[in-house]
């Protein structure tokens, strides 16, 4: 069984959490019984999560061997230049070694849903939205990567992974794949 789920801001990706008070999880869902993550999402991150009760699945689609493709669609404070663009389609250092090449683009603003709550807004300083693509899934990647050419990140949405896409799935919703 595989799983496609619109995971919101600030649910954790997993189903229980001892911290206190408790944070959201995955069990205020109703997904079916016996699935878990397929790789993970960051509390503050948005977006695609696969779920399964398959682990050989799983490894295929997380193990970096594999490279499956994730694409986020980035909100980035700042107006991107050519070489901050360029930087991150190269590979970026970082204090865990250096990125693979990633694919990236500029992006018009996307149709989104609201976040809750929402992003700053700031008039005088501008932002941006990027299409990056990933074939590797370091801890906080995108995040730590735009950190690094100078754009730090605003907001960051997972639309795909591999040849599952979010397609329309709101905030909470799942589907079978």
């Amino acid at each position: 069984m595989l799983i496609a789920f619109n995971k919101p801001y600030g649910v954790l990706c997993q189903f229980t959490d001892r911290s206190q008070p408790p944070r959201p999880t995955l069990a205020g869902y109703g997904l079916p019984p016996g699935v878990y993550a397929a790789g993970r999402l960051d509390h503050d991150s948005e977006g695609l999560l696969l779920l399964t009760d398959d682990g050989g699945l799983a490894h295929r689609l997380t193990d970096p061997r594999h490279k499956q493709p994730k694409v986020y669609w980035v909100q980035v404070e700042g107006d991107p230049g050519e070489d901050q663009l360029q930087a991150l389609r190269c590979g970026v250092e970082l204090n865990d070694g250096r990125t693979l090449p990633a694919q990236v683009e500029r992006l018009d603003t996307p149709a989104l849903w609201p976040r809750d709550p929402p992003v700053r807004f700031r008039k005088t300083v501008p932002d941006a939205w990027l299409a990056i693509t990933l074939r590797e899934g370091r801890n906080r990647q995108v995040r730590r990567m735009t950190a690094a050419v100078g754009l730090p990140t605003l907001r960051l949405v997972r639309v795909a992974i591999g040849g599952q896409r979010l397609d329309g799935l709101a905030p909470g919703q799942w589907r079978a794949c």
